[in-house]
């Protein structure tokens, strides 16, 4: 598991310095912050924030979802590979499910919490086939209440497997201190 870790960390960091994109003053902003080796190191705590931020946005209805988890990982100074690559559960096989899921929370949320809605979210509907004839605003409520379930819920099942298998995951940094590296403008 520990290679292959590392052997997809390497791939990433040679795709994304690539020497196209190495040399422009707006890439190397970006990149110095987000290639620094504490970001890439997995230990529980980094992780589970990681994979928090990372299932957050996976709930987000946007097509840029894992590059807002790697700009907000890489602010929090969490795991940027796994709060990318959480992003990926939504995907075009299991947008169907979530997306009825959280038409079906959001509806709820609002019924029992009588949350008050925006006159123009009401009036907006959209229609699935499956689910039939809704209101945006269950939709927004529901995916904004699915993201934070799922971030809540990474924090508990990492701890779990970081318990359970102690040697995949460790508990602290080894070596490697946070520190964030200065920008040159």
């Amino acid at each position: 598991m520990k290679v292959h870790y590392l052997r997809i960390v390497r791939r990433a960091f040679r795709a994304l310095r690539h020497k196209s994109l190495r040399h422009r003053p707006w890439w190397q902003k970006i990149s110095k912050p987000l290639f620094h080796r504490s970001l890439w190191v997995p230990c529980r705590d980094t992780v589970a924030s990681g994979l928090a931020i990372g299932l957050f946005f996976s709930m987000m209805p946007m097509i840029p979802q894992s590059i807002f988890a790697a700009i907000l990982a890489m602010r929090a100074k969490v795991n940027v590979p796994f709060a990318m690559a959480a992003c990926f559960i939504t995907n075009p096989f299991t947008n169907v499910p979530f997306w009825t899921a959280q038409i079906r929370l959001g509806q709820w949320l609002i019924d029992v919490l009588s949350l008050p809605v925006p006159h123009f979210l009401e009036k907006a509907t959209m229609s699935l086939p499956v689910v039939g004839t809704m209101s945006v605003s269950n939709f927004i409520v529901g995916f904004l209440a699915m993201g934070v379930l799922m971030a809540l819920s990474a924090y508990p099942i990492v701890h779990l497997f970081s318990a359970i298998l102690p040697h995949h995951l460790p508990v602290r940094r080894r070596g490697i201190k946070v520190v964030t590296p200065p920008l040159k403008n």
